[in-house]
């Protein structure tokens, strides 16, 4: 509630009605204060923005003077003021901005705003994921990207995976609606190590293709997402070679100055068919908090773009498709009477989380974190789409239901002793379920493979401050992965195109190890930061990583009569020197050598998978590969402190690198040629996970983030990659040379604006991964009756959108915001992905906060 009263009695001094003119004067005063009164103490909610961006600011204190009464802004940036008298001074303060000491009285007078002043870059806010204790950007030499609460309500992305598009430098492969596996560097899936409060979301069967595991967290409940960019292995240990995305849900507050808030949330997307909504609840009490968030979405089919520049009028379209269900049989495929429709890429998605934090006393506190995912059956597209003989390949090829569980304790403590002035002990437990369920036209043999994941981890993080500006954090991990796979064949009971029954199962070849595998790490860490002065600091680490992994085949469904039992142990030791240097208030120079190493997981070293024709079988032999970085980069400040422009290059040699090869089956008989296996009734040419040699992947970022007038801001960030394997001068997966965005945002009073442009470079066919990561067949035919793939497909055309977005606070507690997503009805497809981009998409969403 606003309200401005002004009101003025002029009375002469030489009046001799002046003596009861200021007596009816100080009754008026009166009268308005004993009717206003009321609302004042009924409405004494605050805002604190930043004043150069005119966006709300989380977790400001503000305090009086003897620090006796406290609060604190939560997400919208407002704060309740009642506990404060009304000419009291109060202190609002927050890291990076100017400390402002303002009475009470006063923000009546500034509409119910404090706007503070940033007083340093916006490098100096505080990230998390670097150390895990929280350090501020110029004390960290790794280029960190953080995306906050209202980067992630003003973006509002369908997934978690959508989200990260958001941060310069990554991309997001699909192969199907419920898909996203993240790029960094060059580094794709189980090369980037993700991460969700703490708890590390990677698992013994983390592959080396593709992921969409980063949807199984609703981006409703995040309260910010931090990538930390190149080798990150001294903190996070094994498999973070690109980086790594931690993810931080929101978390309750204890002793709020509301007992009781909430929001809700709902969004629909038109060239998606999505429906989500998602609701908060938040309780806040003296001693203990809660808060939950469940969300929900329906996907449906998603229509592509239908303006074809790059000139490929056929590439993408759908013609034919499968109307295949597990009540309805179809023994044929269906025309498709909209062949931008992609027919198979709806899905649905449902997500709880629910936090609890008590304290415990003024030094120590305990977290509850409880987390469910689970999807409905999700269509693989790509498959899908498939041709063999002429004709679609596939009937079914569904990704069964992806649950994931997790329920995490979490002890915090505030010791306040020189060699541990706090620490954390996070433990968890993690359920995840994986299925696949695939079934040919002119078959009623339908083959599921199920696994199971079982994961038990142990972290144990401990900072101390040494002295002044000399910072020592260290901790110990333990992770154990068991994993129980299953795979069977049934043939469908028919009743015309129903599908009635199913006949007892038949044992077939399971994804993973039949016989179960496990997969264990422990791990030491220390880590040192020291301002060496006022323009400089150095930073150093140094870990340990053991890693044991056991494997167990059994006669059923044998592909390599060889495998028996397979139990392998690694070790590595991963180091990190960084330099930070202030010359000035307008340059920081940042400088980091690192290395990390990834050993080999069970999907590595036990795998068999078949698709387009190869057979991807167990390499028992394989070893770890490992990564040596080094990296500069600079960065300018303009004009005012939170404008900035920077540059970042890197260089990473890669030891042992890991990437699909031919593979010879010692003593298979099934065919005459030696690079090929007979596998459920088809000839294959076989290929397995092997250590490829000696690589290097080289590139850079260019960002620029800068105010261009009063409520306009303008940012860019433009990234190169280019990778190679040594031996031979082949290509690596998944690198992209080119890609980037543009995004100019105006934000003043009620609204926020922005228009966004993306875009990425072409790749040439024969730059394109020679083990298939990559997916040269899913680029355009250009020549069917080419012999080798580089002839036949023309490799991945450029392509460019923009889009535009504007959101509208109706009050301070309901906001509306409406996009558009692919203005001009762009057709293209990101790298490496087997499903067409949207096309014109046009969103709405409306939030209401109680």
């Amino acid at each position: 509630m606003k309200f401005l009263i002004s009101f003025s009695l002029n009375f002469p001094e030489n009046c001799r009605l002046s003596f009861l003119a200021k007596k009816a004067r100080g009754k008026l005063i009166l009268f308005f204060f004993l009717f206003f009164s009321p609302l004042l103490v009924f409405s004494q909610t605050i805002t604190v923005k930043d004043q150069v961006e005119d966006e709300p600011l989380v977790g400001v204190a503000i305090y009086n003077i003897d620090a006796s009464k406290s609060t604190i802004t939560n997400e919208k940036g407002e704060a309740d003021l009642s506990q404060f008298d009304l000419g009291e001074e109060i202190t609002f303060e927050h890291l990076g901005f100017v400390k402002k000491t303002i009475a009470k009285a006063r923000y009546f007078r500034n509409g119910f705003i404090v706007y503070l002043s940033p007083e340093t870059e916006r490098l100096n806010e505080v990230v998390l994921s670097a150390s895990k204790t929280g350090e501020t950007k110029t004390r960290i030499a790794e280029k960190i990207a953080v995306l906050s609460t209202q980067a992630i309500q003003r973006t509002a992305p369908q997934t978690s995976a959508d989200l990260l598009v958001e941060a310069p430098g990554i991309r997001v492969q699909k192969s199907q609606g419920g898909g996203g596996s993240p790029v960094i560097r060059g580094f794709e899936a189980n090369r980037v190590l993700l991460v969700i409060d703490g708890v590390r979301l990677n698992n013994a069967i983390f592959r080396s293709g593709h992921l969409q595991n980063a949807i199984t967290i609703s981006p409703n409940a995040l309260e910010r997402t931090e990538v930390v960019f190149g080798p990150s292995s001294v903190i996070y240990g094994s498999d973070a070679l690109g980086g790594v995305v931690h993810y931080y849900t929101k978390t309750p507050k204890i002793n709020s100055t509301k007992p009781f808030s909430g929001g809700f949330i709902s969004r629909y997307s038109q060239a998606t068919e999505e429906y989500t909504n998602s609701l908060d609840l938040e309780f806040s009490f003296g001693r203990w908090a809660s808060f939950t968030n469940v969300s929900f979405s329906r996907f449906g089919d998603i229509r592509m773009g239908r303006s074809r520049k790059h000139g490929f009028e056929d590439w993408g379209l759908v013609n034919l498709y499968s109307n295949n269900t597990e009540e309805f049989y179809n023994p044929d495929p269906v025309v498709n009477p909209n062949p931008n429709e992609q027919k198979g890429t709806g899905y649905d998605q449902f997500d709880v989380l629910q936090k609890f934090v008590m304290k415990l006393d003024h030094r120590t506190s305990l977290g509850l974190n409880i987390q469910f995912s689970e999807s409905s059956n999700i269509p693989r597209f790509d498959r899908l789409a498939e041709f063999r003989d002429g004709t679609l390949r596939f009937a079914r090829w569904d990704y069964g239901p992806q649950k994931r569980f997790l329920i995490s304790p979490q002890l915090q403590f505030n010791p306040g002793k020189k060699w541990m002035k706090k620490g954390t002990i996070t433990a968890a437990f993690q359920s995840i379920e994986e299925s696949r369920i695939e079934r040919n036209f002119n078959s009623i043999t339908r083959e599921s493979q199920i696994e199971d994941v079982e994961v038990y981890s142990l972290n144990a993080d401990f900072y101390a401050d040494l002295r002044e500006k000399r910072n020592l954090s260290y901790g110990v991990e333990f992770t154990h992965n068991d994993v129980q796979s299953n795979a069977f064949a049934e043939e469908l009971i028919l009743q015309g195109n129903r599908i009635i029954g199913l006949q007892p199962r038949q044992l077939i070849s399971t994804r993973y190890p039949s016989d179960g595998s496990t997969y264990t790490t422990a791990a030491a860490y220390t880590n040192y930061r020291q301002d060496i002065n006022r323009t400089s600091t150095f930073n150093s680490g140094i870990r340990y990583t053991f890693t044991k992994l056991k494997a167990a085949w059994n006669d059923q469904a044998l592909v390599d009569s060889n495998l028996d039992r397979v139990t392998t142990s690694n070790n590595a030791v991963t180091a990190t020197l960084g330099y930070v240097f202030r010359p000035s208030s307008k340059w920081q120079l940042n400088a980091v050598l690192s290395s990390g190493f990834r050993s080999p997981n069970i999907d590595d070293i036990g795998k068999i998978r078949e698709q387009g024709g190869t057979l991807t079988i167990p390499n028992p032999d394989l070893e770890p590969e490992f990564a040596y970085n080094g990296e500069v980069g600079i960065t300018k400040f303009l004009g005012k402190k939170s404008n900035i422009v920077s540059l970042t290059a890197y260089y990473t040699w890669l030891r042992n690198v890991i990437g699909r090869a031919p593979f010879v089956v010692e003593g298979d008989t099934t065919t005459d040629n030696p690079n090929t296996i007979i596998f459920n009734g088809d000839e294959d040419i076989t290929l397995a996970n092997a250590n490829l040699g000696n690589a290097y992947v080289v590139g850079g970022t260019f960002d620029i983030n800068t105010q261009v007038v009063r409520n306009l801001r303008f940012q860019s960030n433009l990234t190169y990659t280019a990778g190679r394997i040594f031996d031979g001068n082949r290509p690596l997966p998944s690198i992209l040379p080119w890609f980037g965005s543009a995004r100019l945002n105006y934000t003043k009073n009620r609204i926020d604006s922005q228009l966004y442009w993306r875009f990425s470079g072409n790749k040439n066919p024969e730059d394109f991964s020679e083990g298939g990561e990559d997916g040269l067949e899913e680029t355009p035919l250009i020549n069917a009756d080419a012999i080798e793939d580089v002839d036949r497909f023309a490799g991945l055309p450029s392509w460019n959108t923009l889009g535009a977005a504007v959101a509208y606070n109706l009050t301070s507690s309901i906001r509306i915001q409406l996009s558009m997503d692919n203005i001009f009805d762009r057709h293209y497809r990101e790298f490496a992905s087997g499903i067409s981009a949207p096309g014109r998409n046009f969103r709405v969403m409306a939030s209401v906060n109680f």
